[in-house]
């Protein structure tokens, strides 16, 4: 599978990097922006868009609220991690509650996800 940017997208993905929630502003501006390992906010994969995206590590961090766990959110998010994976990308899935909750604990488990998938590629 070629990875391609679809510039139909474009559009969309500036406006959610202008309009993001307050949990993924939280996640960017108090961690990934400044992470030693380069993050994507909005990144166009394909025919989706990421939350937020590691091109070293092959991660997509998607932060979930309410929507993701009613029937149609779970049935498009296996649809769409099944497509990423084809790209060879892990998808971490993170609940608005958890950022609300347990931001370190998050951060954490972001920090030791990229570190595995890093050390699995040497």
């Amino acid at each position: 599978m070629e990875r391609k940017h679809n510039k139909k997208l474009l559009p969309l993905a500036k406006s959610l990097r202008k309009n993001m929630t307050k949990e993924e502003r939280h996640l960017w501006y108090d961690f990934l922006k400044n992470y030693p390992i380069r993050f994507i906010r909005q990144k166009i994969l394909g025919k989706y868009i990421a939350d937020f995206y590691c091109a070293k590590a092959n991660l997509v961090i998607e932060l979930d609220g309410s929507q993701h766990y009613e029937n149609n959110g779970k049935k498009y998010d296996k649809e769409r991690t099944e497509y990423l994976k084809g790209y060879g990308i892990t998808v971490v899935r993170i609940s608005n509650i958890d950022i609300i909750r347990n931001f370190e604990g998050v951060c954490m488990y972001i920090d030791d996800m990229v570190k595995q998938s890093l050390s699995q590629q040497s």
